[in-house]
């Protein structure tokens, strides 16, 4: 009875393209839908369903887990339909479950309305660090599943993932795929990441830039060869390069900057606008490319300086946020005024619309 009542959600969940399924006992379940949890019409979950559902399907090496820290991460697959990572977890007495859909088609640049050129450049660097930034919910795990789609189907590459949770299944094509799940694969991102350099990637991807542990490894990894892709939390290109120095004491900063001055191959920044046709969003992106100019930058702690070169480096690939926001506009892909809403600069923005444009020439800073 619980199966059928779970598989039930979790088909209508696919079909209708919700990338969560939230269920807690007592409530009907809720999907997320474009970003926002809508309510299913259905009858409240019962406790005797979700807990039914958990006992049942949980790994026996990790029911003990469940116990003692109140939850727990598996995986559940259902047959012509797909897998789905689990989260299940006590509250107030009672059992809560949280499905992802593991998506098993793998967007492509087209389909997510993006701009390749720039993204396929960085995408075929040999080593270095590329990050993706954004908040939680602005399509970072899309335009990453991207940008490795598009290499899995033109560069031959041994590509491994470390991911919380995994968010698409790829098929290997020309490129080979390891895909490690933490809680589910490896314990502990810690683990994942002591063994990785180990296992002879050319990419590692890692689902989260997320303290000092990860960064001195993706150094590492950058410094010997590898190409390492993550995420981090942050709104501007600008944030992102200052957030890393965050992991860092002061009088490790300087050797901190050298060694991200040479790594760094780019920033990424994406926010996710309201489509005016068809529902759903579109991104809007700002990319900051690490060229010489913004590698001696980052080397010398001038970050201030960063959004200026951003704005004057776009002969190297570079692209300022509302530069993609005006093309998006005259596209008739988003309107003027959620372009307003969310430009770093919206006076600039209504002057380009005008078709007002200042220089756009590469100027030295010093």
């Amino acid at each position: 009875m619980s199966d059928q009542i779970i598989n039930d959600l979790l088909r209508l969940a696919v079909e209708n393209q919700a990338s969560d399924i939230v269920c807690k006992t007592g409530k009907p379940a809720l999907l997320r839908l474009a970003g926002r949890l809508k309510p299913v019409d259905m009858e409240p979950l019962t406790f005797d369903v979700l807990a039914g559902f958990v006992e049942q399907h949980v790994p026996e090496f990790l029911r003990e887990q469940m116990e003692v820290e109140g939850q727990i991460d598996f995986a559940y697959e259902i047959e012509e339909l797909g897998r789905f990572r689990v989260n299940g977890f006590k509250q107030r007495g009672t059992i809560s479950v949280v499905f992802r859909y593991v998506k098993s088609h793998i967007p492509t640049f087209e389909e997510l309305n993006l701009q390749p050129e720039t993204l396929i450049k960085l995408s075929q660097a040999k080593d270095g660090i590329l990050l993706l930034c954004g908040p939680t919910g602005s399509g970072k795990s899309s335009t990453i599943a991207a940008m490795l789609n598009w290499i899995n189907h033109n560069l031959d590459r041994h590509i491994v993932t470390m991911e919380d949770p995994i968010e698409y299944n790829f098929s290997d094509n020309k490129s080979v795929f390891n895909q490690r799940e933490i809680g589910i694969d490896v314990p502990t991102f810690e683990l994942g990441l002591k063994a990785v350099l180990r296992q002879n990637p050319d990419i590692i991807y890692i689902g989260e830039m997320r303290d000092r542990t990860t960064f001195e490894t993706a150094i590492t990894a950058a410094e010997t060869g590898h190409l390492v892709v993550s995420t981090l939390h942050a709104s501007t290109s600008h944030q992102a390069v200052l957030r890393l120095f965050e992991f860092f004491p002061p009088e490790q900063q300087l050797q901190a900057r050298r060694q991200l001055a040479i790594a760094l191959r780019g920033v990424i920044v994406q926010r996710l606008i309201p489509a005016l046709e068809g529902g759903g969003r579109i991104p809007a992106l700002e990319i900051l490319v690490a060229d010489p100019v913004v590698k001696n930058l980052i080397n010398e702690g001038q970050f201030e300086k960063l959004p200026a070169c951003l704005e004057s480096g776009m002969e190297s690939g570079s692209l300022p946020f509302n530069k993609d926001l005006y093309r998006l506009v005259k596209a008739g892909r988003i309107s003027k005024g959620d372009a307003l809403k969310v430009s770093p600069n919206p006076q600039a923005l209504e002057m380009n619309l005008k078709g007002i444009f200042l220089s756009e020439g590469r100027r030295i800073l010093g």
